[in-house]
């Protein structure tokens, strides 16, 4: 008998950290502007952030199996093609439309939920970063605005888990706009965006027999291989203007450029010698898996030491 996938499978769970990451570094950046945290008001943005992205990877597969995109994908992996789950177990389609309408039902929930906890002055800037995630989060790749399939999904994945994760974070500590929140904003995005383009260089004949039409599947392999340095390269960027721009002790931001040192010149000459080769270009996607889950834990401890040592 088959058995059936579990839900952090079905829910692509080792993927939440792209949106688990911002939302935290956001909230520790207001920690320190305001010098105060909202216990409760980080609580409730985590669960909105994870029921958006939940809904987002969810819907994601779903459209993708039925628009065939899914079911030409022959190089399939822990980093790029989906989860594959509704290909070995159609029955479960019900199913995953529950898991995404949960999710972006917990979101609503928490945006309801959060209003009287934050200046009214606020609200609008909440329900209007709600109301564009959740966009975002079905019609990604959903009819009729299939973003990603019309060259729109590389802009979509960095705003999403750039700019506004970050911004919805400090939102939900009473913080608007600060100078220095518009610096934290791009490195985040920027780096779940990496982990997109390697992505697309695997599913490259995937995508193209589904017309699924990212960048990959538009300028080619070689020019994405060129856009993931040009992308990394801005991360790097970003962590140095942070250390120049953030007073006191900011050296420690430099500590999440530990990755970029040790793991990216590997990750990078495979996905730059091998973008034509989509079996070499697993292991780099990998290494970009876990470039942007270590860059992401070294910032969220540097700024923690920042704030409170």
């Amino acid at each position: 008998m088959r058995s059936q996938p579990g839900i952090a499978k079905m829910i692509r769970a080792h993927f939440l950290t792209s949106i688990i990451a911002p939302i935290i570094l956001g909230t520790l950046l207001a920690v320190h502007l305001n010098e105060t945290l909202e216990l409760l008001n980080f609580i409730i943005v985590l669960i909105i952030g994870i029921g958006l992205h939940v809904a987002t990877n969810v819907y994601n597969d779903i459209y993708d199996t039925l628009q065939g995109t899914d079911k030409v994908n022959v190089h399939r992996n822990e980093s790029s093609g989906g989860s594959g789950v509704l290909l070995d177990n159609p029955e479960l389609m019900g199913k995953m439309y529950l898991l995404a309408r949960i999710g972006l039902i917990v979101a609503l929930a928490g945006t309801i939920a959060l209003m009287p906890l934050i200046n009214k002055m606020l609200w609008p800037y909440l329900w209007g970063l709600f109301l564009l995630s959740a966009f975002f989060s079905k019609y990604y790749t959903a009819p009729p605005f299939k973003l990603a399939y019309r060259g729109w999904g590389e802009f979509s994945v960095w705003f999403a888990f750039g700019p506004m994760a970050v911004l919805i974070a400090t939102i939900s500590q009473n913080l608007g706009l600060h100078p220095l929140v518009w610096l934290l904003m791009p490195a985040t995005g920027l780096s779940t965006s990496s982990i997109l383009l390697a992505g697309q260089m695997i599913d490259l004949d995937a995508d193209r027999a589904g017309g699924k039409h990212g960048v990959a599947s538009r300028m080619g392999t070689k020019f994405t291989s060129v856009l993931y340095l040009i992308v990394q390269s801005g991360i790097v960027a970003n962590l140095i203007l942070l250390y120049i721009y953030f007073p006191g002790n900011s050296w420690i931001f430099l500590f999440a450029l530990i990755p970029y040192l040790i793991i990216f010149p590997k990750a990078a000459g495979i996905i730059f010698k091998n973008h034509d080769n989509p079996d070499l270009l697993k292991k780099g996607a990998k290494l970009t898996v876990l470039i942007h889950v270590a860059f992401s834990f070294l910032l969220i401890v540097g700024f923690i030491i920042y704030i409170f040592v």
